[in-house]
C-alpha cells in the first residue's frame, strides 16, 4: 500500500464517517488558501517589447536601432518573481549572436550555426529561484541581425510575467532595453544595478517613462492624445479622500473646453465652456469616485482640479491601485464628442474597468491611460507565480482560467450546495466573473498588443484543455446565476468545438498539432474537456444536435481507446503509429467514468445512442472494479500491481459509481458490489489522501503520454494539493454523502 499520510493525521482520524465535515474541511481550506487577490494593475508602455502569438517577446532590435552598425551590443532587462523554485523552459530564437544570463550565470549562448539559421530555435532550461530574478540577453549587430524572440515554452499556461528594473521604473510591466553600445558591458561583468535610478548606467533605456519638457508643459489631454482635428473629448478619474460628515467641498481649477464632473455617481458641475471655475457643494457618503468629462477646443484639451474643506486641500489618490504608478488619476480619450457616459456607472470598478463603458461603443474600444508616454494601465494575471514586492507569500489560484481549476469550481459548486454554504457558492462564483468580465477586455487585449495579460488559454482557444473545463463549470454557474455573459462565452467556446476543432474522418475529435509530441493524438481526457460542456449547453439552450455530439463523441473514442478484455481505456491513441498506447493511465479512465455519468444524468431516455452509453458505462465500472486495491485506491496505472496509489482517478471512480447507484444504471451482483465499491474508495481517500488540514495528497500531476507503463509510475509524481484532485475529492464527497442518504442499494 502506498502511504502518503500517517493514519493519526487523516481526516478519518478526526473526522471518521462524517462526509459533510471532510466536505467541509477541503471546501474551507483551499478557500482560504487561495484568497480572492484580484489581478495587478501595471503600466505597460505599447512602445516596449511586445508578445507574439506564441507568446515570445520580440527582442528583434535592427528597427528599434536602425543607427546601430555591425559589432554593436544591447541589452534586454527584466525582473521575473517566483513564489517558490521552479523550472521553466524557455525558447528562444536568435536572430544574430545572443548570450542570455539570469542571476549573474550564463544559461546561453548561441553557436555560429544557430546565428546564420533564419528558423533556428533553441528550449533553454531555466530554474527560477524563489523570489526576485533578473534575466539579461546581450545582442550583439552582425549583417544577419540583430536580437531575438524569447519566451516561456507553452506561454499561454507557464506564464512568464517580466517587470522592469530600476528605481522609477518599480512596479512596470515589460523589459527595458538599451540604446547600441561599442563594448560589451554587461553579462560576465556584473548586471546593470536594478535597484538604482537609470541614469547612473551611463546609457539609455527604453521605453521612455518621463514627459520631455515641452510635452511636459502641454494640457494633460493633449499631450496623452495629441490635438485632435475635430471636438473630441476625455475623461479623467480619480478619488477624494474626504471623512465622513464632511460638511463642505470646493472643487477649483480650470479647463480647456466645455466640461462635466461626476462625483459618486452625481453631476455635481457643468461647465459650457473653457475657463477657471470654483464651485461648493455637500458632498453625500460615497466613496468619493470623482469623474471629469472635457472637450477639446481651440484653446487646447485638458483640465486642472482641486480639491478642498473648509480650506484645507484635499488629497486625491487612483481610483483602483496601480503598482508602479505615482499619479492619482487616469485617462481615457479620445472619445466622440456626441458620445455619452451613464452617469449612473461612474464610481464602480466593474463599470469603468476594464473599459470605458460608452453608449455606442463595444467594452473594451477605449482604456485607461496615465500620464506617462504611450502608457496604459494593464491588468496582469500574475497571483500563481508572480507577486510583487507587496503580496509575496501570497500566492493564490484564484481568478484563473484553466482545467483544473474548472473542476475545483464545479467541486465547489456541489459542496456549496450539499452544505448550504452560500458563502463557498458566493467564492467559486467570483471566481469565475473575475475571469468572464475581463473576457471582452482580454480580447481587445489580444489585438492590442500581441499576446493577452489575462485569460490567456480562453483567448488563445486552440485545444480542447483551454475551454471545456472551467467552460462547463461556467455553465453550472449559469444554470445557477444565469448571467448573459456566460452564456455569450459558451457560444463562442461551442463554435470553437463544433466547427473549428480538428476531427479524425470519422468525426472523432483529436489533437493535430504540427511539430509538436502530441501531433496527431486522441487522448482519453479531452472527453472530459469537451462532454460535459457540451451537455450543459445542450441543456441551456435545448439544442439536441450538441448533445447528440457529446454522445456521438464517447462512442467514437470507445471504438480508438477500449480494451475490451480488460474493459478500461488506453490513455492515448497515436495515429502517427496506428494504435493505441494500451496504458491505462488512472486519472484517464477517472475523466472518461466521470464524465459518461454527466451525460447519462442529461441524456433523454428515447435517446438513440443511450443503450450503447449504458453499456459502456456498464462495461467500464465493471473493468475499473475489478482493479481496486485492498486499501480501496486505484493505482496510477491501473493494470499495474507495482504502481503506487493515486488519489484523484479513485476519486472519480467513487463518483461515477455512486452515481451509478444512484441513478439506476448499476445493479449490485455476486461479482460487484458498487456501493461498497464507492464507499471503500471514499473510506481510502480519508485514510490515506486527505488529512486532517485538508490538504489533499496522492495527486498525480499533469500528464504527458507514453507506450510505456513506466513514465506514469516514474516520472510522473504525486503533488500536495494539485488541483486535478481539489474539485473531484469534494465532488466524490458529495456523491457518497447522497449515496449514504440514500441507505440501503437497490
Amino acid at each position: 500500500m502506498t502511504v502518503y499520510i500517517e493514519p493519526r493525521d487523516s481526516a478519518r482520524s478526526a473526522f471518521g464517517d462524517d462526509e459533510h465535515r471532510i466536505l467541509e474541511l477541503l471546501a474551507s481550506r483551499y478557500v482560504g488558501a487561495n484568497p480572492p487577490i484580484p489581478f495587478a494593475y501595471r503600466p505597460f508602455s505599447k512602445q516596449g517589447i511586445l508578445q507574439d502569438e506564441e507568446g515570445l517577446y520580440d527582442m528583434e532590435l535592427g528597427s528599434r536601432w536602425p543607427q546601430a552598425v555591425t559589432g554593436d551590443y544591447a541589452y534586454v532587462y527584466g525582473l521575473v518573481w517566483s513564489d517558490n523554485e521552479r523550472s521553466i523552459d524557455c525558447n528562444l530564437e536568435p536572430i544574430g549572436p545572443i548570450r542570455l544570463y539570469m542571476n549573474d550565470q550564463l544559461l546561453f549562448r548561441t553557436s555560429a550555426v544557430e546565428e546564420m539559421k533564419p528558423d533556428a530555435r533553441v528550449v533553454v532550461p531555466m530554474l527560477l529561484a524563489q523570489g526576485w530574478n533578473r534575466i539579461l540577453i546581450e545582442a550583439r549587430r552582425t549583417p544577419a541581425g540583430f536580437g531575438c524572440r524569447f519566451g516561456a515554452d507553452e506561454a499561454k499556461v507557464r506564464i512568464l510575467n517580466v517587470l522592469a528594473p530600476f528605481t522609477g521604473r518599480d512596479g512596470s510591466a515589460g523589459w527595458v532595453f538599451s540604446e547600441p553600445v561599442k563594448k560589451s558591458l554587461y553579462g560576465e561583468l556584473g548586471f546593470p544595478n536594478e535597484r538604482l535610478p537609470e541614469e547612473e548606467t551611463g546609457i539609455r533605456w527604453l521605453p521612455r517613462t518621463k514627459w520631455q519638457e515641452d510635452e511636459a508643459s502641454q494640457p494633460n489631454l493633449t499631450r496623452l492624445f495629441g490635438t485632435p482635428e475635430t471636438t473630441v473629448a476625455g475623461y479623467g478619474w480619480t478619488k477624494l479622500l474626504f471623512l465622513p460628515g464632511t460638511e463642505s467641498l470646493e472643487l477649483e481649477g480650470k479647463v480647456f473646453g466645455p466640461a462635466s464632473v461626476w462625483l459618486d455617481g452625481k453631476l455635481v458641475l457643468s461647465l459650457a465652456e473653457a475657463g477657471a471655475f470654483r464651485e461648493s457643494l455637500k458632498p453625500e457618503s460615497g466613496s468619493g469616485h470623482l469623474l471629469i468629462r472635457t472637450d477639446s477646443s481651440a484653446r487646447g484639451w485638458g483640465f486642472e482640479l482641486n480639491a478642498s474643506s473648509g480650506g484645507k486641500p484635499l488629497a486625491l489618490q487612483q481610483p483602483v491601485h496601480i503598482h508602479g504608478y505615482d499619479g492619482e488619476w487616469i485617462y481615457a480619450g479620445p472619445i466622440a464628442a456626441n458620445a455619452e457616459l451613464d452617469a449612473s456607472e461612474v464610481g464602480r470598478l466593474s463599470a469603468l474597468l476594464p473599459a470605458v463603458r460608452l453608449d455606442g461603443q463595444a467594452a473594451g474600444s477605449t482604456y485607461w491611460e496615465l500620464d506617462m508616454p504611450k502608457t496604459r494601465l494593464r491588468p496582469y494575471y500574475e497571483n500563481a507565480m508572480l507577486s510583487n514586492k507587496w503580496t509575496v507569500g501570497t500566492a493564490t489560484n484564484y481568478g484563473r482560467w484553466d482545467y483544473p481549476l474548472g473542476v475545483t469550481m464545479y467541486g465547489l459548486l456541489r459542496t456549496a450546495r450539499e452544505l448550504n454554504r452560500e458563502d463557498w457558492s458566493r467564492y467559486a462564483l467570483s471566481h469565475i466573473r473575475t475571469c468572464t468580465d475581463m473576457y471582452d477586455y482580454s480580447l481587445w487585449d489580444r489585438r492590442e498588443y500581441g499576446f493577452p495579460s489575462v485569460n490567456h488559454q480562453l483567448v488563445l482557444m486552440k485545444m480542447l484543455d483551454n475551454c471545456g473545463s472551467f467552460g462547463s463549470a461556467m455553465l453550472e454557474a449559469y444554470l445557477q446565476e444565469g448571467d448573459d455573459i456566460f452564456r455569450r462565452i459558451a457560444d463562442s467556446i461551442v463554435d470553437f468545438m463544433l466547427k473549428r476543432l480538428e476531427r479524425r474522418e470519422d468525426g472523432a475529435f483529436f489533437r493535430l498539432s504540427e511539430g509538436e509530441y502530441f501531433d496527431k493524438t486522441m487522448w482519453a481526457d479531452d472527453l472530459y474537456m469537451s462532454a460535459p460542456f457540451l451537455t450543459r449547453y445542450a441543456v441551456i439552450t435545448g439544442d439536441r444536435e450538441v448533445l447528440n455530439e457529446a454522445a456521438r463523441q464517447f462512442l467514437l473514442f470507445r471504438r480508438y481507446l477500449f480494451i475490451e478484455e480488460e474493459r478500461i481505456m488506453s490513455h492515448v491513441y497515436d495515429f502517427k503509429y496506428g494504435q493505441a498506447t494500451k496504458v491505462p493511465w488512472g486519472r484517464g479512465n477517472g475523466w472518461v467514468l466521470f464524465s459518461l455519468s454527466e451525460l447519462l444524468e442529461r441524456l433523454p431516455e428515447d435517446h438513440s445512442d443511450r443503450e450503447a452509453l449504458l453499456d459502456f458505462f456498464k462495461a467500464m465500472c465493471s473493468g475499473v472494479a475489478d482493479l481496486q486495491s485492498g486499501s480501496g485506491l486505484w493505482r496510477q496505472v491501473l493494470n499495474e500491481p507495482e504502481a503506487y496509489e493515486e488519489a484523484s482517478c479513485t476519486a472519480m471512480f467513487a463518483y461515477a459509481f455512486s452515481r451509478g447507484i444512484r441513478f439506476g444504471w448499476l445493479q449490485n451482483s455476486e461479482d460487484h458490489d458498487y456501493a461498497a465499491a464507492a464507499r471503500k474508495a471514499w473510506k481510502g481517500l480519508t485514510e490515506n489522501a486527505i488529512d486532517r488540514s485538508g490538504s489533499v495528497h496522492g495527486v498525480c500531476s499533469g500528464s504527458r503520454y507514453s507506450f510505456s507503463p513506466d513514465y506514469y509510475m516514474h516520472d510522473l509524481r504525486t503533488v500536495v494539493n494539485d488541483n486535478h484532485g481539489i474539485g473531484i475529492m469534494m465532488l466524490a464527497g458529495v456523491e457518497v454523502s447522497k449515496l449514504n442518504r440514500a441507505g440501503s442499494v437497490v
